[in-house]
């Protein structure tokens, strides 16, 4: 927990570092005058040209803005974001065509990186004019601003055609309720669908893994029934949509742009994650959370929930989502803390899978928190760190729950080998691993059940003779290994689903079912009275043994477990009275 710590402690160290770095960069780093495009820069980035002027109440128009070019100022934020201010926003970027390009008129493609913007209106001024007005972003347009510059992309791109030579001043409007992130390039055509293709397949690569891990939870849960499948799955979905909302995938192949989805989606998906993830912490550890940690976690859990779809529903704000993903957002993990370093403590590789799943998701979260707030560079490692670190947790929790799994698994079975170690010490001889007198019973009342006139049961009792002579004259070690010959014998000489037991002392009992007349039950008794007969090879000693058996027939005899015990005894016992060694069935004598 000490490394834990130490690392946790690092990487605040790092972010803070990294920070301040941004801090002092964007106080430091000096604002070119103009922006040079030509034929050999493939890729132009425009936040080093930038500089900003605040609309508090919304009311400068494009000419008032012009008349003020003196009071833009450098953005004192971090590089490409603006943060959470809820002001428009006006950007100025002065921009040139060098002269030596190979076209007179060149088209650019002016590509704002981030697809949660929800109005930007885009001037290209020359000389004082408006030349070219577009607008993109998520919110609805008028038609008298459409624009046939516009490119159906996952971000925000319109295309401008500059002329060679020709100082332009880029004008943007910037009016979202969201994070202003703004990563402003300009591209030609093929440097920008070359670079869209790249994310484009990226995020193909990571939403088909996450999609690939949302189904096969799917069907976890509908093979194994746990419901720690099933909860994974809710965290996985949120995780995945909110992925495909931030980077414009959803809008641009699933939801089609839809205003509604749009609006809600990045909200909407990141409740129900921390709802999926608060239940799966949960069940992962709860047999080592205190149980009010376990109901805190189950309430949040249906509190994310209820918020997600009162949010859905237009019941609350943005705002108010905001507040609650930002306050309860990382309490799931938290709330699973003390239950990770118990399993720690106890060396179970659980708590440190969840702890690394913590310490990336808080990492992340807090490298993307910046972004948004507008105190980390904005960049491609910064804008994708809360997606790459959602597929790392999504690939350490299905670990877990896998580990989950196995672990419930594993204490059914334990259970089951226990359960059925106990019933066979409770229906079985210790000595000689047979039935004993309560698996008998079991045992032949199940058989009975399948006794039919032409499905005949015999039941066989055996009592060994002069077997007391064995334990007089060699002693009780001999005669316990006598018993377990025989019992093998027994074995050897029934079917595999016949009943053999031993009652007590020398005194064995066989049932053997679906035997078909009284001649093939008496041929069944003579060859277990040849068997034990033999003569036995101890380890120490040579002695030979007799047997008396006697035996009676379900359903001729009887059909009830203790009516065919008694009658199978008093047979053994007539024989015994006869001469022993003998098979009798009730008393009259069958063999010597």
């Amino acid at each position: 927990m000490f490394r834990a710590f130490n690392f946790m402690s690092g990487c605040r160290f790092a972010l803070a570092v990294l920070l301040a770095a941004s801090s002092v960069a964007c106080l430091s780093a000096p604002v070119p005058q103009l922006l040079v495009l030509n034929d050999a820069t493939a890729i132009v980035d425009v936040w080093p040209v930038v500089t900003i002027l605040p609309d508090p109440d919304a009311k400068l128009t494009i000419q008032d803005v012009l008349a003020a070019a003196e009071k833009f100022t450098v953005p004192q934020s971090a590089y490409a974001t603006l943060g959470l201010q809820q002001k428009v926003v006006w950007l100025r970027a002065p921009v040139k065509v060098a002269a030596s390009a190979l076209a007179e008129k060149q088209r650019w493609i002016l590509d704002i990186d981030y697809s949660l913007l929800d109005r930007i209106d885009v001037y290209v001024v020359n000389d004082g004019r408006v030349d070219q007005h577009a607008v993109v972003g998520n919110a609805p347009r008028g038609a008298e601003l459409d624009s046939q510059s516009l490119i159906h992309s996952r971000s925000q791109t319109v295309t401008l055609t500059l002329q060679s030579g020709v100082d332009y001043t880029l004008i943007l409007r910037v009016d979202t309720v969201g994070a202003k992130i703004l990563p402003i390039t300009l591209a030609s055509f093929s440097s920008f669908h070359k670079r869209a293709l790249s994310e484009q397949m990226l995020q193909g690569m990571l939403t088909s893994l996450g999609i690939g891990l949302l189904l096969y939870s799917l069907l976890q849960w509908l093979s194994v029934r746990e419901n720690i499948y099933l909860k994974y799955a809710l965290l996985t979905l949120g995780s995945v949509l909110f992925s495909m909302h931030f980077f414009g995938i959803g809008k641009l192949y699933v939801w089609l742009d839809n205003i509604w989805i749009e609006k809600h989606m990045a909200g909407f998906a990141a409740l129900i994650a921390s709802s999926g993830a608060a239940l799966f912490v949960e069940d992962v550890l709860r047999e080592d959370m205190h149980r009010r940690l376990r109901q805190a976690a189950k309430i949040l859990a249906a509190m994310l929930a209820l918020t997600a779809f009162a949010y859905a529903l237009d019941l609350i704000g943005v705002h108010v989502v905001r507040f609650v993903t930002g306050t309860l957002g990382l309490l799931p993990g938290l709330l699973g803390i003390p239950g990770a370093i118990i399993r720690i403590k106890r060396g179970e590789s659980v708590g440190y899978y969840f702890l690394l799943a913590w310490i990336g998701y808080f990492v992340a979260g807090t490298v993307m928190v910046g972004v948004v707030k507008g105190n980390i560079d904005a960049n491609f490692w910064t804008l994708h760190a809360f997606q790459f670190g959602a597929t790392f947790d999504m690939l350490v929790f299905m670990r877990i729950a896998a580990l989950r799994s196995a672990a419930v698994h594993l204490a059914a079975m334990r259970a089951t080998r226990e359960h059925a170690t106990l019933h066979s010490l409770a229906h079985t001889d210790p000595l000689t691993k047979l039935l004993n007198r309560r698996g008998l019973n079991t045992t032949l009342t199940a058989a009975l059940h399948n006794v039919t006139p032409e499905k005949i049961l015999a039941l066989y009792m055996l009592d060994l003779d002069e077997f007391k002579l064995v334990n007089d004259q060699f002693g009780h070690d001999v005669g316990d290994e006598l018993l377990e010959i025989v019992a093998g014998r027994l074995h050897a000489t029934m079917r595999a689903g016949d009943g053999i037991a031993r009652l007590g002392g020398d005194e064995f009992v066989v049932v053997a079912g679906g035997l078909h007349s009284d001649a093939e039950a008496k041929d069944l008794g003579l060859k277990l009275l040849a068997a034990i007969n033999a003569p036995y090879a101890l380890s120490k000693h040579s002695c030979s043994v007799g047997v008396t058996i006697g035996y009676a027939l379900a359903p001729f005899d009887g059909d009830q477990a203790d009516t065919l015990l008694r009658l199978a005894d008093a047979a053994m016992y007539s024989g015994k009275q006869s001469g022993r060694n003998c098979l009798q069935r009730s008393t009259r004598l069958i063999a010597r």
